[in-house]
């Protein structure tokens, strides 16, 4: 739960510099939270509202958004997503927590090889701000 708060309070942090430069406050923000982020929705939805009370930032519409892991294969060049292989609710779970992870329990779906990388999904980034 400390986790969502302090990605919270660092958005908010962006968006009070960014008010402060600007002379107004944006209208609305999206929010993309990674698929491998080990990311509580609620909670950071929860704690972004509160800390943006807190600064007189409520009237910014926000909108979260699931950025979905996308993994590329080294050897071959192959791209693909958690969704299209199947695996064990348990690996999820460690993957969701350990990204790097990923590299003990997957291979890539077309050439076998567990060289890859993890291209998106990974954190917590502001998409865009609208003014």
């Amino acid at each position: 739960m400390v986790h969502e708060w302090a990605l919270a309070e660092a958005i908010v942090r962006y968006l009070k510099q960014e008010a402060s430069l600007r002379g107004a406050a944006p209208k609305r923000v999206v929010v993309g939270l990674g698929e491998l982020q080990a990311v509580d929705r609620e909670v950071f939805e929860f704690a972004l509202r509160e800390l943006m009370k807190m600064e007189g930032l409520e009237s910014i519409d926000i909108e979260l958004r699931e950025i979905p892991a996308k993994l590329r294969c080294r050897r071959c060049g192959f791209e693909w997503s958690l969704r299209e292989v199947s695996i064990e609710e348990w690996v999820r779970e460690a993957i969701h927590f350990v990204p790097e992870a990923a590299h003990s329990y997957l291979s890539c779906p077309r050439c076998g090889s567990h060289d890859f990388e993890i291209v998106s999904g990974r954190g917590v980034e502001i998409c865009s701000v609208e003014y």
